[in-house]
């Protein structure tokens, strides 16, 4: 018995626009989903949208395009889940730089089992930001996901005690810092009041603050989600890195991150992202000085 190749019975138009449906499932800043897809008839092409209400939190377009990175790496193990091989080129069009990518020259390969149960967890993982319970990440399963990481060109720094220390203090200066500018303000509260498919829901958000030794985002608004009695005390800290800090660095962060994410979820692991002491400048110099200089968060 031989492999069905996918050619035989799926269009791959099908395949390719079914991978861009798939990819709406990645976690994004704000839940904003600044992507667009272009579906060719053999190829695929990501564009960052750049949106207004993201220019105090995002000036550069840095979360964005990791944003955009997630739905990439989402969309390319769609494909293989399909039993679609392609190349990838990433900013393949120097004069367009919001082409982020374009999966080009796709290859019947047979279906990828490994690439089967990552779409069953893009489809279950999401963002939950109670506390974590009061067991410990195995060691190996934190290697894992550091693994994950690496596979998709970043890499994941886990952090001693001392260092999440110094995290704390770090992310609870950028908080400081984004409560006080006006402009992110009006920002968090247009995506923590929107209805429909983007934006964050009152579901999505913590009734009241985590009791947590790195504090996570005031969103300024009060949500309905049961936060319960836990704690950090037990949680790993990590910092994503890239070796650069150019936008194809953090198109393959967000690769990474996706990477990172699934392999927790499969490993029934709860990952939650923390932004906010990237976004301020300050705070992004001092989580580099953590790093040794080794890269850049």
């Amino acid at each position: 018995m031989s492999h069905q190749t996918p050619a035989t019975h799926r269009p791959l138009t099908t395949a390719l626009a079914e991978a861009a449906a798939m990819a709406g499932h990645a976690p994004s800043v704000h839940n904003s989903q600044p992507w667009r897809w272009r579906v060719l008839p053999d190829a695929l092409e990501l564009r960052m949208v750049r949106d207004s209400r993201l220019a105090a939190t995002d000036p550069e377009g840095e979360l964005v395009t990791l944003s955009c990175g997630a739905a990439l790496h989402h969309a390319r193990l769609a494909l293989a889940a399909e039993g679609w091989a392609t190349d990838v080129r990433r900013m393949p069009d120097p004069s367009d730089p919001d082409l982020l990518a374009r999966l080009t020259e796709p290859r019947a390969t047979g279906a990828d089992p490994d690439a089967m149960r990552a779409v069953q967890c893009m489809q279950v993982r999401h963002t939950d930001r109670r506390p974590v319970s009061d067991e410990p990440v195995p060691d190996d399963s934190l290697s894992a996901i550091a693994a994950a990481a690496v596979q998709e060109g970043a890499r994941l720094e886990v952090l001693d005690r001392d260092q999440v220390l110094q995290l704390a203090a770090s992310a609870s200066q950028a908080a400081t810092v984004e409560a006080e500018d006006s402009r992110l303000r009006e920002e968090l509260e247009y995506w923590t009041s929107r209805a429909g498919g983007t934006g964050l829901t009152p579901e999505v958000l913590p009734e009241q603050p985590a009791q947590t030794t790195v504090p996570g985002r005031d969103f300024g608004r009060a949500g309905t989600l049961p936060v319960g009695p836990g704690h950090d005390r037990a949680a790993s800290y990590a910092v994503l890195y890239g070796d650069q800090d150019e936008p194809v660095d953090w198109l393959r962060a967000g690769e990474a991150l996706s990477a990172a994410w699934l392999a927790a979820t499969r490993l029934g692991v709860s990952m939650v992202p923390l932004s906010g002491v990237v976004e301020v400048p300050a705070t992004r110099q001092t989580l580099r000085q953590l790093l040794a200089g080794l890269g850049h968060p």
